[in-house]
């Protein structure tokens, strides 16, 4: 693969599901490096394309188009501008990664694969849109893994959340409801997943231990990546 100058790979980002999330990723991967100048920090081509059709419309609701199509044109449009692998901070979209994979020629960073070799043994408590059960996006990984899954009571209190993120709502006032309902999962499971990334943006209101953020482990996959490492997964 062909490396910068400075020895970076360049990593493309299908963005936009949602855009504030796809902004955090960027912004977490800038505070992840250890840069002394701008030419340390890892290159990116972002796609932050809102236009991409509702998961939770096509997945739980069954009403929406599929977004297949269009993540299919993104990958292909991103290789071709210079991507050398592939993200995509959108737990929920992994559901359509073959797609992904069948439209391009380089690696796809899954963060799914990311976040399970990240979480401890046990029953990991699930904080995520219910088109993340639905379609049973974490199903095979965390069969592999020997891990037992465990969601909210109310998962609808969940993608309430989700859906004011998305319309802009603010993480003061988001923030007190988030932490009641990961207080209350944590008490039936050993460790907590944030698996969907608009989720990312309120895990400040939570303990400082005992979850994982699976937009982290996104965050270090592509780091290692574009530096030539294998991602520590200790």
């Amino acid at each position: 693969m062909a490396l910068l100058p400075q020895g970076l790979r360049t990593v493309g980002i299908l963005g936009g599901m949602g855009p504030d999330a796809t902004v955090l990723l960027m912004h977490r991967i800038l505070q992840k490096v250890h840069a002394l100048d701008d030419s340390d920090h890892i290159p990116l081509i972002v796609m932050q394309n809102p236009q991409v059709p509702s998961r939770i419309a096509h997945l739980i609701h069954q009403t929406g188009e599929s977004p297949a199509p269009i993540l299919a044109n993104m990958a292909r449009a991103l290789e071709s501008a210079g991507a050398k692998a592939l993200a995509m901070p959108c737990n929920t979209a992994h559901v359509f990664d073959h797609v992904i994979k069948d439209a391009s020629n380089v690696p796809f960073l899954d963060m799914r694969d990311a976040t399970i070799a990240a979480l401890p043994k046990g029953k990991i408590g699930i904080l995520a849109s219910p088109a993340v059960r639905l379609a049973g996006v974490f199903d095979a990984g965390f069969a592999r893994a020997n891990l037992t899954a465990v969601w909210p009571e109310d998962e609808g209190a969940v993608l309430t959340i989700i859906q004011a993120v998305k319309r802009g709502e603010t993480v003061e006032r988001l923030s007190p409801v988030f932490a009641k309902i990961g207080a209350q999962l944590v008490q039936s499971c050993d460790h907590v997943m944030i698996a969907c990334t608009e989720l990312s943006l309120l895990t400040a209101a939570l303990p400082k231990k005992g979850w994982t953020d699976s937009l982290d482990c996104l965050v270090t996959e592509i780091c290692a990546f574009s530096q030539g490492k294998t991602p520590n997964r200790a």
